[in-house]
């Protein structure tokens, strides 16, 4: 058992990327809005370190604007091979420019395209819509790299809560917690 929870989580992410878990970096994302209302989408894991846990987003997006009212988020990560579920828990920032800009640039062109042309989470009147924007910002970038939009960027969580579940016979699981404090990482077990 390991003392530093993120290493654990690197081990394991490397363990399920093995084992052929599809999208091993897909993770559920829950936020709450401005009434505490909960609200919960998958996003892909783009960076893992000592300060946490990386994705990226339309920030002004309905999880955006969610981030940004409430810096808080709970994250969940389930690999049923090798049968392994994990619950973070903490505090989110918004990462620097120069984070957000070397990230843009290693997206497909589609992908940066899109950033773009969506509106991500306004309702969209038809697909030709789409489309046209997407045309519209084809055209506009035409023959030169696509920088990055000033309303896309990254969001790191700050982990406070580690939880490591691992599967059992009987159901009788093993759970442990990392709590973090301002003298590091406490561990401890808990009924499964």
């Amino acid at each position: 058992m390991s003392d530093d929870p993120i290493q654990r989580f690197e081990a394991l992410l490397t363990q399920a990327t093995t084992a052929g878990v599809y999208l091993p970096n897909a993770m559920s994302l829950a936020t709450a809005d401005a009434e505490g209302r909960p609200s919960v989408r998958m996003v892909l894991l783009k960076g893992v370190d000592q300060r946490g846990f990386v994705f990226f987003t339309n920030l002004e997006s309905r999880k955006g604007r969610e981030l940004r009212e409430r810096p808080y988020a709970a994250l969940c990560f389930h690999w049923p091979m090798p049968e392994v579920q994990i619950r973070i828990e903490g505090k989110v920032e918004q990462v620097d420019d120069e984070e957000a800009d070397a990230y843009f640039a290693t997206r497909g062109r589609g992908s940066q395209i899109g950033a773009w042309a969506s509106k991500q989470s306004d309702v969209l009147p038809s697909r030709e819509t789409l489309e046209s924007e997407v045309a519209k910002v084809e055209a506009r970038f035409e023959g030169v790299e696509v920088p990055r939009p000033p309303f896309w960027s990254g969001f790191l969580v700050r982990p406070e809560r580690i939880e490591f579940w691992t599967g059992m016979p009987d159901r009788l699981h093993e759970r442990l917690i990392y709590t973090k404090s301002e003298s590091g990482w406490h561990v401890e077990r808990l009924y499964p």
